[in-house]
């Protein structure tokens, strides 16, 4: 891969006690690494190990020490392995809420497929419905917003579901835990994320209308 797609992929924060509490690029995470406020956490089987940042670019060296198809970032003389985890040495900052109500968790909840015909299309192709449209009384809440593409919701308009003659592929809740981590999950790259994330920390209550 080239260094710029490589430089805005994720890696998980954590803070001094092995808590997340963000999710930055890997371009931001080098430069807390090269300022020696984070070292890199990496995960083998299950067991934990941390590196500063001259001993993880010795490791990156040792090319049969991580996986041929894992990222890595070039510079005119080193390969640098892409680490996925780093912890905040003197970070006690605690988690703060994490399941945003926005537009780029919606997508990520419903897979960018229409709620309606079922339908997957790319972002720009979708759009947010008010299940209950707003001029009825529906809210700006989780369960009542749902991806829909272009002929779907103008076919919808303003109207109810039963008056439009259409009817929902699933109903839309509240995710448990960041949809859009999960879509993460999904990638053998950020699968030593689950190590540091669980349901309970992710459930929290939101502000809605």
């Amino acid at each position: 891969m080239e260094n710029e797609g490589v430089l805005d992929s994720s890696v998980l924060v954590l803070n001094k006690y092995f808590a997340a509490i963000r999710v930055v690029s890997v371009r931001r995470a080098f430069c807390l690494l090269c300022k020696r406020i984070a070292e890199v956490v990496s995960v083998d089987d299950g067991s934990f190990a941390t590196y500063d940042i001259d001993s993880w670019i010795e490791l990156s060296s040792l090319r049969s020490s991580f996986p041929a198809d894992d990222d890595v970032v070039r510079t005119v003389s080193l390969a640098i392995r892409v680490p996925r985890v780093i912890r905040l040495i003197g970070c006690d900052k605690l988690p703060k809420e994490r399941v945003r109500f926005n537009r780029r968790n919606i997508f990520a909840r419903d897979g960018n497929r229409c709620q309606y015909c079922g339908k997957k299309f790319p972002t720009n192709e979708l759009s947010i419905d008010h299940v209950v449209p707003r001029s009825r009384g529906g809210k700006s809440v989780w369960t009542n917003v749902v991806c829909a593409c272009t002929r779907c919701n103008s076919k919808k308009g303003g109207r109810l579901l039963s008056e439009a003659g259409m009817k929902l592929t699933r109903e839309p809740v509240r995710p448990a835990s960041p949809p859009v981590l999960n879509v993460r999950f999904g990638s053998k790259k950020y699968q030593s994320w689950r190590h540091f994330i669980t349901d309970a920390y992710w459930s929290v209550e939101l502000r809605e209308d």
